[in-house]
């Protein structure tokens, strides 16, 4: 076990709110001891994701106070706690979202998991790898292979896990067409998977670079955030948190199409008009948390379909600029956190 008296940084929520009043400190804290059934991680690297945003802001409420944020965590486990028997010191593991489930629930029962009524979540419930070092259930950490560089591990653990089940919820038909609104870290990642399983994909999104960004990889068409595209959608996946982007979303959809929308935080919806957004059988859904199977499905589908994180990185000492240029749509792609002395 390590010593009792190792600090490590660590950037904690000390009260949320505009990220440019300085909610996240930096700060030394004790490296963690993992319990029963833990490990201890030696983080490498973190993906930056607007749920950390939405957690520093206040916009999701605060379930563990001075919470250290960061749900896409890349390193080695050094430590296994008492009765951890899955993982060895060294391996290489990703930690994700989903920190705990209960497993008795009606949900975790039938195989929702991500629905489970006291599901504990990183970087929100437990502390996150926006640190030197976190620990995690090992139930729920992944298997990282050494071949998958960090910076592209990173945002598949959640940007990536999240996007992927968003685009399965929609029922995207073999060569339907997908609208993607907002081209963030999540979306150009969905992005890739649906072209490369044969859909042609739409843009729309307000930002310049993004919309250069969905061009090179390959969508069909591009247009301004509220555009209707030239011809109507089969399905529709919502990443921007904005609320009033579901109407035309919606109105852009095929008779029987299904809008996904895949944040964990959204604005206020305007009022529908139901004959424009919803007749004709449209259907609007959310997406919630992920499920474990969701992210290894994941992690094997990725790599084999060629998908690439496109990617700017931080140190680690810089966590809060990276969330406030998040903020401020100053990142294409994901950002993504690195320790001092990592090289991958």
């Amino acid at each position: 076990m390590g010593h009792v008296d190792e600090t490590m940084r660590a950037w904690e929520v000390v009260a949320p709110g505009a990220i440019d009043t300085g909610p996240l400190q930096l700060a030394e804290r004790q490296v963690p001891e993992p319990g029963p059934g833990q490990v201890r991680v030696r983080v490498d690297a973190c993906g930056v994701c607007r749920t950390d945003l939405h957690v520093t802001e206040g916009d999701l409420p605060v379930h563990r106070p001075h919470v250290v944020p960061g749900h896409e965590v890349v390193g080695r486990v050094d430590v296994c706690g008492p009765e951890a028997r899955r993982f060895a010191p060294g391996d290489r593991v990703g930690v994700a979202w989903l920190g705990g489930t209960c497993g008795v629930c009606r949900f975790c029962r039938r195989g929702a998991e991500n629905l489970c009524l006291a599901a504990t979540f990183t970087g929100w419930d437990v502390d996150g790898g926006y640190a030197e070092a976190t620990v995690v259930d090992e139930r729920y950490a992944y298997r990282l292979p050494d071949d998958l560089p960090d910076d592209q591990a990173a945002p598949l653990l959640c940007a990536g896990i999240i996007g992927y089940r968003a685009l399965r919820t929609t029922g995207l038909r073999p060569g339907g067409r997908l609208g993607i609104y907002g081209f963030g870290g999540s979306a150009h990642l969905t992005a890739q998977i649906a072209i490369a399983e044969g859909a042609a994909v739409c843009v729309a999104t307000r930002s310049a670079a993004a919309q250069a960004l969905a061009r090179e990889l390959g969508a069909v068409w591009v247009g301004g955030a509220a555009t209707a595209p030239p011809e109507p959608l089969d399905a529709a996946i919502l990443f921007a948190p904005a609320g009033d982007l579901v109407l035309p979303a919606l109105a852009a959809l095929d008779r029987g199409g299904v809008l996904s929308v895949a944040g964990i935080h959204l604005t206020d919806i305007p009022a529908l008009e139901y004959q424009r957004h919803l007749f004709e059988e449209r259907v609007l859904r959310s997406v919630t948390a992920n499920t474990r199977a969701d992210g290894e499905e994941l992690l094997r589908l990725a790599p084999r379909l060629g998908v690439r994180a496109t990617t700017v990185p931080y140190p680690l000492e810089r966590a809060d600029v990276a969330l406030a240029d998040l903020a401020h749509d100053r990142i294409t792609g994901a950002a993504v956190l690195h320790m001092a002395g990592s090289t991958r």
